[in-house]
């Protein structure tokens, strides 16, 4: 399997068209259903297994969980036209903290599935003029609208349910 850049290096592109934003919200649609999916039939004791001291696939998906305040509020500050938008927490404190493997798999899949309808919805009542505006993004500096954070958030989770394949390769569920 051909290795996957690490997320801190990556660079993301700006400046996307609005009419790609109908097409990234259905991803974000989409990410609930595609982790269920993924998830929903292995056992705790691979959901919860990790590798080294990186996250279990479940704290992968507990991470996506955490990271949803943080998408609504980044669309909230595009929307309000605030100068940047809101940082996050580089260290993922909430998410080291979280105790995810603890918790039922259940809970995590639903709570997510609940966060991220709320900011699909949030995202598909925008008018149109509201795509242009951007600020810059507080790690990457570059500037971004909504359509650009919007692709983003599909980004990152895509990144995590990549490592949650490349855990279960890794533990032979693959």
């Amino acid at each position: 399997m051909i290795r996957k850049q690490p997320w801190f290096e990556r660079q993301f592109p700006t400046s996307l068209p609005a009419d790609l934003f109908p097409v990234v919200v259905e991803r974000l649609r989409g990410t609930p259903a595609r982790l269920e999916d993924r998830l929903s039939s292995l056992p705790a004791s691979i959901l919860t297994r990790r590798s080294g001291s990186t996250w279990s696939t479940q704290e992968n998906a507990g991470h996506l969980l955490d990271l949803e305040p943080l998408w609504l509020a980044r669309a909230e500050d595009l929307l309000a036209r605030r100068p940047e938008m809101t940082p996050a927490d580089l260290t993922n404190r909430r998410t080291h903290e979280a105790n995810h493997n603890a918790a039922p798999l259940g809970r995590i899949l639903g709570g997510f599935r609940q966060a991220r309808s709320v900011l699909v919805r949030r995202l598909e009542a925008v008018e149109d003029a509201a795509l242009t505006y951007t600020a810059p993004h507080p790690r990457l500096r570059a500037p971004m609208s909504l359509v650009d954070h919007a692709f983003f958030v599909a980004e990152h989770d895509d990144y995590h349910l990549a490592r949650m394949t490349e855990l279960l390769i890794e533990f032979g569920m693959e």
